[in-house]
Formats: structure tokens, C-alpha cells, sequence
């Protein structure tokens, strides 16, 4: 919608260390339910920008609006209270704990009721409810019984996104939800994360190295090349830019 306020805005953001600079003035505004993908060769600097994003990592310089409001130097909890949720390229999940306890644990936390691990779920109906639900969401309705460190990789990265589903988050960072996968495997996560897009209306930024997973995905793709935003642009713009070809893509495609 032409005037709508920016589901994440993000202005001149940077991050120097030591005096070498890993993001440099990284400029975008995120329409609210946009798919934005971002790109770019390894030490580009795309999961430190979902570092700084989430507040895992404090700028050095810029800002970062989340819906309007400034988040620029709020803490990771703040920000997820605030309507940002994100994964990492790892499983984050407690491995000695049931699938179905994962994701209650997150309910609650976002509920603000009880997230004791050895509280009795039955006591806790709506975030029990809402975990249920988020796993049902993501394929694992079937698997609430089992140890997390029993799933495969494919489901533990499911179960990321169910527990991320249950803060019910406006804005989504994904960082590389497919690595590891097997080749199998990757359809369907890819199938899930376009109906969490779809069906739940989040605003969705995901890191990917692949392209052919991406193209179908993306409004918009933004690439990013040693630490600075090189393009963004939509997916066939950016398949054509001679730059982006010669800094990233390689040959033609």
C-alpha cells in the first residue's frame, strides 16, 4: 500500500570493528508483507545484517524502525516482543526436551505465562493450544512426543520455525532455513516457508544462497557484497544486472 508505514525500515546501518568495516550503510525499507530475499557470497555480511536486525549485534552507526517505532539499541526480547521473530542457520531448540515441550516453552514466554520446562502443560491450556497449533502449522502434529534430539535435521528445522511461529511474529528473519537439509527435503520446507508468507501475511526476509529456491519466493531481492548493499531489485532485475552477475552470480544466466 503507497504510503504505508515501512514494516522494517532500516537507514544507514553499519557495523565497524576494530576499523574494518563488516556492514556499511545499508539502506531498505520493507513493505508490510513483503518477501524480501537476501543474497550474496559468504563474508558478504547478510547474517551479521540479521544480527544487527535482531539485536544479537549493536550497530555502529544507523537505525532500525520496526512498524514505526525505533528498535535501533532495544534488547533481542524487546524486539521480539515487539513483533520480530527470527531463526539462525543453526537449530536452536533444547534436544533433551519433547517436540510439544519446545514450542510450549515459547507460547509461554510469549504469553507471558509460565515457561518453567517441568510445569505441567495441562495447566497452561492457551499457550499449550498455540504450540499445538504451530506445530501442526509446520507438518509436526504427529511428532509432539518426540525427543527434539531424535527428529531429523529436517524436521529440527521445522521445529525452528514452529517455535518462532508461536511468538507470533509480523516480521520474520530467516537465516538459510534450507542448510543441511537433504535434497529431499528442501521442496517442502520451501512449500512451508511460501504458506507461512501466504497464509499467516508475515513479512518474510530470508538469507539464501541458492538461487533456484529463491526466484519463486521473492518480491524483491537485495544483494549484499562486502558488507554493503550492492542491488535490490525484483528477482528478474536482478538475474539481468550485469553487476550483480559479475560481483556474485558469475556467468550470465
Amino acid at each position: 500500500m503507497t504510503g504505508a508505514t515501512p514494516a522494517l525500515s532500516v537507514a544507514g546501518l553499519g557495523l565497524r570493528i576494530g576499523g574494518v568495516s563488516i556492514v556499511e550503510d545499508v539502506s531498505i525499507d520493507v513493505p508490510p508483507g513483503e518477501f524480501l530475499v537476501i543474497i550474496g557470497p559468504n563474508g558478504a555480511g547478510k547474517t551479521t545484517l540479521f544480527n544487527l536486525l535482531s539485536g544479537v549485534a549493536r550497530p555502529t552507526a544507523g537505525s532500525i524502525a520496526l512498524g514505526g517505532r525505533d528498535i535501533t539499541h532495544a534488547a533481542p526480547y524487546v524486539r521480539a516482543r515487539l513483533g520480530l521473530g527470527r531463526t539462525f542457520q543453526t537449530s536452536t531448540i533444547f534436544a533433551g526436551l519433547s517436540t510439544l515441550e519446545n514450542v510450549r516453552l515459547a507460547a509461554s514466554a510469549a504469553l507471558g505465562t509460565s515457561a518453567r520446562a517441568w510445569h505441567l502443560a495441562d495447566h497452561e491450556a492457551a499457550p499449550l493450544a498455540r504450540a499445538r497449533r504451530a506445530l501442526a502449522d509446520v507438518g509436526l502434529g504427529g511428532r509432539e512426543n518426540i525427543h527434539a534430539a531424535l527428529l531429523s535435521h529436517g524436521e529440527k528445522r521445522k521445529l525452528d520455525l514452529a517455535i518462532l511461529l508461536c511468538t507470533e511474529p509480523d516480521v520474520v528473519l530467516l537465516d538459510e532455513p534450507t542448510a543441511g537439509m537433504a535434497v529431499e527435503d528442501v521442496p517442502e520446507m520451501v512449500r512451508l516457508i511460501a504458506s507461512i508468507h501466504r497464509d499467516q501475511a508475515k513479512t518474510v526476509l530470508m538469507v539464501e544462497h541458492r538461487m533456484d529456491l529463491v526466484l519463486s519466493l521473492a518480491d524483491r531481492m537485495a544483494v549484499m557484497h562486502h558488507g554493503a548493499l550492492l542491488a535490490i531489485d525484483t528477482p528478474d532485475r536482478i538475474v539481468a544486472n550485469e553487476t550483480v552477475q559479475t560481483a556474485y552470480l558469475g556467468d550470465p544466466l
